[in-house]
């Protein structure tokens, strides 16, 4: 398998190196047994080698959140010493446990607005082990900000009626606090919703390829699988998309997560033959905005016109040229960003078209990003970037994943979260994609692996998580943050209970 590159303006990173340690996988914990209602003591519980608690610890958990929630003073104020205590106690837990830091991917739901529901949420996941938790707050075109205080150009997820400023996203970051958890703010970055393309001035925002169409459009039609009905991407030049971006993005740090992660920076991925994108027109280049910055690289005239016969038929023909030639003789020859200034035959010329309108589009990405994670790094929290390690494939002799995901051009100033959810029956292929992102990755980079699957079991295809993480201390004792894809997953009762309630 090989990883595209594109000249001049994309360079490929160095290799760094790796060694293994051993590493160690035991601690305890001490909680809080409720042994009746309003009255708390402490016992030793033994933790397993991932950090989590036993089935006594949670039960006793439980009860004490109940009695909490029951209105009870005296059991209130034990279930917040309690929370106290295992937090310092779950941070040295994970210091001396590999990973350092384990974290969890969790989505919220409307539902999650009654009565105790987020306490259970987090104290369940405490007792699996974690102490981070990247929560999602933007996906499908929906936002988690109260309806009351959304200056977003999408709808807030949690809109029932006197719901109005219940602040889903502060709650869970103050929730999570209490209980010694970081909380990362998760968002779908270039992917801003089908409900975004319903609004007749951001049209011209979304992104299309040389047919014409949008994300929706192309990947819906002739299409016999499951589509997503849901995604919409958007043209990353677009000054309308950065600024509708920038006033969520802002909307979200005042809620002063622990970091942000952004997802979905890429194009999508087509169905069939259209996973490749190997012609001008599958790039999805077409919005007027990237057109227009793409018209922008050329130097000279002869270069533009050029690029606009390119992008406007797929090909240059001898024809081009000539015709080129004779309407700008004063100019020697045609001439675009990181074009040496030399002559070369019709097909190279063609050739090299073809390489700038990739890195064309494969630089709106980047800048998109490098737009994105510059407010949230002014902020003095952790920026990371959410990606597929096989997203940046070249296909054939001129073909590229059409998703053009240029993960290893990156900044290594953000955290790099390679989504390893390869399935081969074992942890063999899962720590192939991760051994790709390290031997790419530029030194000093943080790589956090994601893994997909739940705890004692395989699920999807995907071995048992301990099995991964087995895999993963083996080869990289290095890395200090795994995350697991998702609370859904390991919850998946609790999960369907929290998307059907009625408020």
């Amino acid at each position: 398998m090989r990883y595209f590159r594109v000249d001049r303006i994309w360079q490929g990173p160095q290799r760094i190196a790796h060694r293994f340690v051993a590493m160690l996988m035991v601690s305890g914990l001490t909680v809080l047994s409720l042994s009746s209602v309003g009255q708390a003591q402490t016992y030793q519980v033994r933790a397993n080698a991932f950090c989590q608690l036993s089935a006594e610890a949670i039960a006793q958990t439980d009860a004490l959140r109940q009695a909490a929630l029951q209105g009870d003073l005296n059991a209130q104020s034990q279930y917040k010493t309690f929370m106290s205590q295992q937090a310092e106690q779950m941070h040295q837990c994970r210091h001396q446990t590999w990973p350092q830091n384990q974290a969890i991917w969790l989505r919220l739901y409307p539902c999650d607005a009654q009565p105790g529901a987020l306490e259970k949420v987090f104290d369940r996941i405490v007792a699996k082990g974690y102490n981070q938790v990247y929560l999602e707050v933007f996906h499908d075109g929906q936002v988690l900000l109260p309806a009351s205080d959304n200056p977003t150009a999408w709808a807030s997820k949690l809109r029932s009626r006197g719901y109005e400023d219940r602040d889903l996203l502060q709650e869970a970051i103050v929730k999570g606090h209490e209980r010694g958890l970081k909380v990362y703010a998760w968002m779908f970055t270039l992917n801003f919703g089908y409900s975004y393309s319903l609004r007749p001035e951001q049209e011209q925002a979304l992104a299309r390829n040389g047919r014409g169409e949008t994300s929706l459009a192309a990947l819906s039609a002739g299409n016999t699988g499951a589509v997503n009905n849901n995604e919409i991407f958007v043209d990353p030049y677009s000054a309308q998309a950065k600024r509708d971006f920038q006033i969520l993005l802002q909307a979200i740090l005042a809620r002063k997560p622990d970091g942000v992660l952004f997802d979905y920076i890429r194009y999508p991925l087509g169905q069939g033959a259209d996973s490749v994108a190997s012609r001008v027109q599958d790039l999805w280049i077409y919005g007027t905005a990237s057109q227009q910055a793409l018209f922008n690289r050329a130097m000279n005239q002869k270069g533009l016109a050029l690029i606009e016969r390119f992008v406007r038929n797929g090909r240059i023909t001898a024809a081009d040229v000539s015709t080129v030639n004779s309407r700008y003789p004063q100019e020697t020859v045609p001439l675009w960003q990181g074009r040496a200034n030399r002559a070369v035959s019709t097909e190279q010329l063609q050739e090299e078209l073809w390489l700038l309108t990739v890195a064309h589009a494969v630089q709106g990405v980047l800048d998109f990003l490098t737009m994105a994670a510059r407010p949230v790094q002014q902020q003095g929290i952790p920026a990371g970037a959410v990606f597929f390690p096989e997203a940046n494939r070249l296909v054939g002799e001129r073909g590229y994943d059409s998703r053009l995901q240029p993960w290893d051009r990156f900044p290594s100033s953000l955290e790099w979260h390679p989504m390893a959810y390869a399935t081969c029956g074992d942890a063999s292929c899962v720590v192939a994609q991760v051994q790709r992102v390290v031997s790419l990755a530029p030194s000093g980079t943080q790589i956090m692996p994601v893994l997909a699957g739940t705890w004692g079991q395989t699920i999807s295809g995907h071995p048992p998580l301990e099995q991964q993480m087995y895999g993963l201390r083996q080869a990289f004792p290095q890395i200090s943050t795994v995350s697991h894809f998702a609370y859904s997953w390991q919850e998946s009762q609790h999960d369907r209970d929290r998307q059907t309630c009625q408020l």
